[in-house]
């Protein structure tokens, strides 16, 4: 799957994360990988001084890590996550 760095891809992998039962929050921090993923209370935090570039890496690490029901998420949502997750991206 092609990547695009673009402001509307973004919004598409925040969309998923809207529909899941996971919360994504930009804020300040020191993370080394660039988030932080707290499991147990299904919070991802983004570094908000990210580029737009930057952000999309970030969620689609961590929609790589966690584990989403791929039946909650509407039908272009499930489609995207599903390539996400199951395809070798080409950046």
């Amino acid at each position: 799957m092609q990547i695009k760095y673009t402001q509307q891809f973004l919004s598409k992998l925040e969309d998923i994360f809207s529909e899941s039962q996971y919360v994504l929050r930009y804020e300040k921090g020191n993370f080394n990988a660039g988030y932080c993923l707290l499991k147990e209370t299904h919070v991802a935090v983004v570094n908000k001084y990210f580029t737009v570039e930057g952000k999309i890496n970030a969620l689609i690490e961590i929609l790589r890590l966690i584990k989403i029901n791929p039946e909650t998420l509407s039908e272009k949502n499930r489609k995207l996550y599903l390539e996400l997750t199951q395809t070798a991206l080409s950046l």
